[in-house]
């Protein structure tokens, strides 16, 4: 596994890892209507979060994304196993925009005005991806 990223892998790494980190750290300090709020939608799709208390839930998640973030944002890290993660969370975020209704017109993969927030999302996948299968297929 190659532990330096390529020169040109750091633009959209640093794109994402940019992105999730100010997320992560914009929802640290969550109240406890936020967390409810955060919560609630990731328990529509995945159930088996029901079980973690909202707030602890809200600062894992803040967790997992200031470690991705740091992770993109780090050139030591290899970009297969950042890769990776981020594909991983991108893919959990677009569950959420298949699977709560409302995010998308009906009978379509179109977002509505409400799933715009999370559709947006896919850019994450498609950089994400790509990472893993250059690396695979560069290896």
């Amino acid at each position: 596994m190659r532990l330096l990223a390529r020169p040109h892998q750091l633009p959209p790494r640093t794109a994402a890892g940019v992105f999730l980190l100010n997320s992560g750290l914009s929802k640290w300090s969550a109240d406890e209507e936020t967390a409810a709020g955060v919560h609630g939608m990731a328990v529509g799709t995945y159930p088996f979060l029901k079980n973690i208390k909202a707030t602890r839930f809200v600062k894992l998640l803040c967790t997992a994304e200031i470690a991705l973030g740091t992770a993109l944002l780090v050139p030591v890290v290899p970009s297969l196993l950042a890769g990776a993660g981020l594909t991983a969370f991108a893919g959990g975020l677009l569950g959420l925009y298949l699977k709560t209704p409302g995010m998308r017109e009906e009978d379509s993969l179109r977002p509505t005005q409400q799933g715009i927030v999370l559709a947006k999302d896919v850019w994450l996948l498609g950089i994400g991806a790509g990472l893993v299968v250059e690396e695979l297929v560069h290896e």
